[in-house]
């Protein structure tokens, strides 16, 4: 396919109307030459509608088959494990990672890549954790937080079930699970979606609702505590691939935190056993301590304790 041909294919999927003439003009031919690109177009299955009378043109179908990319081999090799990692993320929005996509796509490579990618997959795999949602909810999440619309949903969480109406922000995937942040009445919270249920749409929008890029960037206004933590070498290690606890320098970490978040830091400060002390505050000290007693508490019937 020439460059104008591939031009004129992303000029029409921009949504626009283009009669024959206006195309002819922006490409520099004739109307003749227009008219047999777009016969060409038609032929290799672009979704091309035409109107006809003083208002017509040409524009693309919604709801189309996208047009195949044109890729080198080693961009087919990158796009199919992609493809292939993608499907084992539950819920992925707008179901456009469908099962059996990557097969799919092999499928329509040339047979000389489909070999190399076969013997490939000898020698790859994906083999981080991917929660198991009982409900698809991510697509839907998505477009009332594109459309700035509040929503109302049930929530379960630790302390119980209950209604929730919030504006959510977006969705992140972190971990295996997909998280919701919305903003419910003057605070922003953190949803698990995998704990929502009943998600309706309640058709009333706030343009100030700040986009998930926004509030991932933002600072945290919040009055907030230093945190001091001692890892051992090993701690230190295994901290490096935690986020939170980023950078870790000469094995010991400071940050300042919120004491809103002391419960979830304690809680992921337990899963490091031996490997990492707090220093300070004595208020997360103390936190972690009850933790440690209520686990403590099960086995006290043991004669070894």
């Amino acid at each position: 396919m020439n460059n104008r041909r591939l031009s004129m294919m992303r000029l029409l999927d921009s949504r626009k109307k283009f009669t024959a003439r206006e195309l002819a003009m922006r490409f520099n031919v004739s109307v003749r030459t227009i008219q047999r690109d777009l016969d060409h177009l038609q032929q290799m299955g672009f979704p091309l509608y035409a109107e006809v009378g003083a208002n017509g043109g040409y524009h693309v179908l919604p709801n189309r088959i996208l047009p195949p990319l044109q890729l080198t081999e080693h961009e087919a090799f990158g796009l199919f494990m992609m493809i292939e990692y993608l499907e084992k993320v539950s819920d992925f929005p707008y179901g456009s990672i469908r099962a059996q996509l990557a097969e799919q796509y092999f499928s329509s490579l040339p047979v000389d890549v489909q070999d190399s990618i076969t013997r490939m997959r000898q020698h790859i795999a994906f083999l981080q954790h991917h929660c198991v949602q009982p409900e698809p909810m991510t697509t839907k999440i998505l477009s009332v937080a594109v459309e700035k619309s509040k929503a109302e949903f049930i929530y379960t969480s630790r302390n119980g079930t209950k209604k929730v109406e919030a504006y959510p922000l977006g969705i992140y995937y972190e971990h295996g699970y997909w998280y919701m942040p919305a903003k419910n009445k003057e605070r922003i919270l953190l949803y698990r979606v995998d704990r929502i249920q009943q998600f309706d749409i309640l058709h009333r929008m706030d343009g100030s609702i700040p986009t998930l890029k926004d509030w991932l960037s933002s600072e945290d206004n919040r009055a907030s505590v230093e945190v001091v933590l001692q890892f051992t070498d090993f701690g230190a290690r295994l901290a490096e691939s935690e986020p939170l606890f980023k950078p870790v320098q000469q094995n010991k970490w400071c940050g300042q935190v919120p004491p809103d978040e002391f419960p979830f830091m304690a809680r992921k400060l337990l899963s490091y056993g031996p490997e990492v002390k707090v220093i300070s505050p004595v208020e997360l000290q103390e936190l972690i301590m009850k933790l440690l007693q209520s686990s403590l508490a099960q086995y006290s019937h043991n004669k070894f304790l």
